[in-house]
């Protein structure tokens, strides 16, 4: 899989999740994709502030992206700026 398309995949992975995170007023957006391996996404709206947000990250958004793009490794959030 080529660049191009681990991002197309990824966004298709974040279009997949993003209907759950906005029902509780959030929202998400991929800002890198690092050597291939590597995501980095920013959360919005609630899910800033939220508790689970980190177990949001890793059973939710992790999952669905590593389903979509198996050679992914590592998925984190970045801070809002």
């Amino acid at each position: 899989m080529n660049t191009e398309e681990i991002e197309s995949k990824v966004h298709i992975a974040l279009e997949e999740i993003r209907p759950f995170l906005n029902s509780d007023g959030g929202d998400i957006s991929l800002v890198s994709i690092d050597d291939d391996k590597h995501v980095k996404v920013q959360l919005h709206g609630a899910c800033v502030g939220c508790s689970v947000n980190q177990m949001t990250l890793k059973t939710g958004v992790e999952m669905t992206i590593k389903k979509h793009v198996p050679q992914i490794e590592t998925v984190t959030s970045i801070d809002p700026e």
